[in-house]
Formats: structure tokens, C-alpha cells, sequence
């Protein structure tokens, strides 16, 4: 940022920016357009002109010529082959024969036939028939309109009656919720099976047994706690790993002191 200064008010001296040197095309202003019919203003019959790129630059060897850039077959292959000419019943009719014009049928016209000359129509026709007093006789003796009354809805056959489309919808909500209640019951029943009863000798040797492997755990935790400084990294892990395996021990003797003990396969 400028800092504040009264220099700052004399108008400063404009200075144009440089001028760029004028663009000039490689190519020549009279070069036709590639694959374009703008040269074509001179003659009724415009085609595409210079679909190649006939074109050589000068200021090195690249040419913009390729060997496939055209939009067609090349020059002078669109003369007509001498051999390949309409023969004799290859047309399109699909057989030999012609087709009978005599049984062919024009098919109905819409529009009416135009009248011939001496067709004249009718002039100067006069009816002495009253339309009004026809139409009040015609009026007076037609027979009234019978008037059909709405039967109020309480007195109709469905009238507090729940729709049965949502008795139907009640009848399948329901047999979704059946469906679902019995899976919970299967479910439940299959984990049941896989659960049995220990016998109370099983329960007796699985506390023996823990109470072995409490005995020797506790017994070398507490040849860690009698050292007076533990300062290595291996003791300190090795107390916290017994006392962790000595309150899980406890835990498991607690929970075989119940009356029955149930054991799950699936875990």
C-alpha cells in the first residue's frame, strides 16, 4: 500500500503501453477454405472444394495434406461403373410380373364429388310450417322429466360401516406382523437349542480349575508387587496383564456360583 504523501496529488504523466507487432497469418489471404463452399459463388452447382487441406507451409517441411482427409472416395472414383446397369425385372415390384391395373381399386374419396354441369340445384323452395307454435305444442304435450332424488347417506346400506379396502389393508398389516412374530419365535427356539445345562460335576471341575489358574496368576503377581521400584517397561506390562487375568478369573468363579449354569454353542 502507498503510504499517504501530498505527491500523491500531481497528476502523473500518461505512458501508452507498447504496441504488439501486427498478427500475420502463415497461410496466404487467397488460400481456399478447406472442405468449404464459399469459393462457389460463380456457379449454380456449388460443391466442396479443397477437402484435402492442399496446403504446404513454407516456413518448414510439415504438411497439412494427410492421405485419408476427405469426406468421400478420391478424385475420379464417382464415375459410373459400365457394368452396373438396370436389368430386366430388377426393380423394385418384387416379382416378374406387372401388376394388374384393371383389378386395382381407388380407394373411397372423403370429399363429396363436385356437381356436374347440368346439375342445377333447387331455388326458390318456401315452408308455410309456424316453428313457434310447433315447438309450444311440442312442448306442452312431451312428458316431464323424471327427477331422480340422492338418497342421503345415512340412510345407504354402507352408511358407519368401515370401507373394505381398509379391512384389507388391516388383514395384510396384520399377517406381515404374524409373519414377523413367528421368525422371533423360531429365531429364539433355534438359540435355545444351542444352549444346554451343565451338570453340577461340570461346574465343580470348572471352578477347580479357575481357582488353579487364579492361584498361579496371583502368586506371580504378587512376586511383581513385592519389588520395591518397578522401572522397566516388561514389569509394568506384565503387572497390568495379571491383574486384568485376575479380575476376569473372579468374574468367571462368580458367575459359576449360580444355581444352574446354561453354555452357548454359538458363542
Amino acid at each position: 500500500m502507498q503510504q499517504e504523501s501530498i505527491y500523491n496529488l500531481i497528476p502523473k504523466e500518461y505512458v501508452p503501453p507498447p504496441k504488439e507487432p501486427m498478427y500475420r497469418s502463415a497461410y496466404p489471404s487467397n488460400l481456399v477454405p478447406t472442405a468449404s463452399t464459399f469459393n462457389n459463388h460463380t456457379t449454380s452447382r456449388p460443391k466442396i472444394n479443397n477437402i484435402n487441406g492442399d496446403y504446404e507451409l513454407v516456413k518448414g517441411p510439415h504438411s497439412h495434406k494427410g492421405q485419408s482427409n476427405s469426406l468421400g472416395r478420391p478424385k475420379g472414383s464417382y464415375k459410373p461403373d459400365t457394368t452396373m446397369f438396370r436389368l430386366k425385372n430388377t426393380g423394385t415390384m418384387g416379382s416378374n410380373q406387372l401388376p394388374d391395373i384393371q383389378s386395382y381399386k381407388y380407394p373411397p374419396s372423403i370429399k363429396p364429388q363436385v356437381p356436374k354441369k347440368d346439375e342445377k340445384p333447387i331455388h326458390g323452395l318456401k315452408s308455410n310450417k309456424n316453428f313457434i307454435i310447433t315447438n309450444a305444442v311440442e312442448n306442452i304435450l312431451s312428458a316431464p322429466k323424471q327427477i331422480v332424488e340422492d338418497v342421503p347417506w345415512t340412510q345407504k346400506n354402507d352408511y358407519g360401516k368401515v370401507p373394505d379396502y381398509l379391512t384389507k389393508i388391516k388383514q395384510s398389516i396384520a399377517s406381515e406382523y404374524q409373519i414377523i412374530r413367528n421368525m422371533h419365535i423360531s429365531e429364539a427356539e433355534e438359540m435355545d437349542k444351542q444352549k444346554y445345562l451343565l451338570s453340577q460335576e461340570e461346574v465343580q471341575q470348572l471352578k477347580e480349575g479357575l481357582k488353579k489358574k487364579w492361584e498361579s496368576v496371583n502368586k506371580e503377581y504378587q512376586s511383581i508387587t513385592h519389588i520395591r521400584m518397578i522401572d522397566t517397561v516388561g514389569l509394568k506390562r506384565k503387572k497390568e496383564q495379571c491383574e486384568k487375568e485376575l479380575a476376569q478369573l473372579e468374574k468367571d468363579i462368580e458367575k459359576l456360583n449360580k444355581n444352574y449354569v446354561f453354555v452357548d454353542t454359538q458363542k
